[in-house]
């Protein structure tokens, strides 16, 4: 069994799935995204950018109004 660093330690993987045929571009998930993970693209469509330094708080999916962000720990 592979050891956690101490950096990984507590932290599960997680996935982001963003349905971009039901993002309306808003950007509320950018916004209140803590680590700064999302953003969006030249569409206005929200995007994962930063995948590795997502800690599941679950802000983005939480404020989403168009229900388009899913977080799945793996």
């Amino acid at each position: 069994m592979k050891s956690k660093s101490k950096k990984d330690q507590g932290k599960d993987r997680s996935h982001i799935e963003i349905r971009r045929d039901w993002c309306k571009g808003c950007g509320i998930c950018v916004a209140f995204c803590p680590k700064k993970v999302l953003a969006l693209d030249e569409n206005e469509k929200a995007i994962i950018e930063r995948p590795d330094e997502c800690d599941q708080c679950g802000l983005c999916e939480l404020r989403c109004p168009d229900i388009a962000i899913e977080i799945t720990t793996l």
